[in-house]
């Protein structure tokens, strides 16, 4: 059976029903739809139960020019270990970049640093989606550093390693 529609009368600001509407034209939907969407998502996130195994992926716009910012994201990382699955890093322009980073943990660990990194100076945006009731993780092979970056420490033992083909601060792979 069908959950049957309720109308109820909302008090809103002027200049935000107007952004409201125009998102919802946007999207090519009714104002009550829009709505109807935005609440799921809202009550799908607060659903989710503390300390229970989950996924959090961690979105960030930020300027790479505030002191220490980029040191101290990447440290957090590091600090991690394990935790962090996956970064993307973008440059979005001379002084923005994007970084997507995908955790687990369990659920309010990963609010916890989603909170601590998007209240750092110079974090223009962000948010973070957290999933809960996945499977249980599949062991990782441990590595010393299970990603790559660009720090003058050495990865593997001296006799094995190959000349290095970095250039400048960037570091590529190849096939």
């Amino acid at each position: 059976m069908k959950d049957p529609l309720v109308r109820f009368g909302v008090a809103i600001e002027g200049s935000l029903l107007g952004q409201l509407d125009a998102l919802a034209a946007e999207r090519g939907c009714t104002r009550s739809e829009l709505l109807r969407d935005l609440a799921r998502g809202a009550v799908g996130r607060a659903k989710v139960p503390k300390g229970v195994e989950a996924v959090g992926a961690l979105t960030l716009v930020y300027d790479h020019h505030v002191r220490d910012l980029s040191r101290r994201l990447t440290d957090l990382q590091h600090e991690l270990g394990d935790g962090v699955r996956s970064a993307l890093h973008v440059h979005l322009s001379h002084d923005l970049c994007l970084e997507v980073v995908v955790m687990r943990g369990f659920s309010d660990q990963l609010q916890a640093i989603a909170d601590r990194i998007l209240a750092m100076r110079g974090v223009k945006q962000g948010g973070i989606e957290i999933i809960a009731g996945l499977p249980a993780s599949q062991p990782r092979a441990r590595h010393a550093h299970p990603h790559e970056h660009d720090h003058d420490h050495d990865h593997e033992p001296a006799r094995s390693r190959a000349p290095s083909r970095r250039s400048g601060t960037q570091r590529t792979r190849r096939p």
